[in-house]
């Protein structure tokens, strides 16, 4: 299934889908993640996004530490080597320059870069973000301001970012 039909599927079509089918069309929600709607499937049948939503968050604060650890670092740094190379998926691509991330000027993407790592070096995993809504600027200031968070916090701070991210996702593929 290609991500054209899946956009103009109905909640209903996308609850009738054999699990395989249904992992594939929200393939795009959670970064290189398909474990979540495959397991997800079985709260079927959704009759809002948002009922589709809490599904899959539970599956994640269900999952096992290593498998959310593996879900933050599904995730590309801001601005980092995947943008640089162009192998960001759509939708990172898309949430990237909505922020102004590809509009930065050397200083600022050096900036962003040397922020990038001193995170990765104090907790591990990659600065996850909603970056819808926010400026670049607003991105290095959040990413300045959480290098002082402990990396329990930082981790569930992660995580809630990633369901903000996945419920924009999921608003853009099933609008109302």
């Amino acid at each position: 299934m290609n991500t054209t039909t899946a956009s103009v599927m109905t909640l209903t079509e996308l609850s009738e889908l054999p699990q395989a089918e249904f992992a594939q069309a929200l393939a795009t929600i959670f970064e290189h993640s398909p474990w979540i709607p495959e397991r997800a499937w079985a709260a079927r049948p959704f009759t809002s996004v948002q009922a589709l939503h809490n599904a899959m968050v539970n599956v994640v604060q269900q999952a096992s530490h290593a498998e959310q650890l593996a879900l933050i670092t599904a995730h590309p740094e801001l601005a980092g080597r995947e943008a640089a190379a162009g192998t960001l998926t759509q939708a990172s691509t898309r949430e990237q320059r909505g922020a102004g991330l590809n509009e930065c000027s050397p200083e600022e993407l050096q900036r962003l870069r040397n922020l990038n790592a001193a995170y990765r070096a104090r907790f591990g995993f990659p600065f996850v973000i909603a970056v819808k809504g926010r400026s670049r600027y607003q991105i290095m200031e959040a990413i300045e301001e959480r290098l002082h968070n402990d990396e329990q916090a930082e981790l569930a701070t992660c995580l809630d970012q990633i369901g903000q991210i996945t419920r924009f996702r999921l608003d853009a593929q099933f609008p109302d």
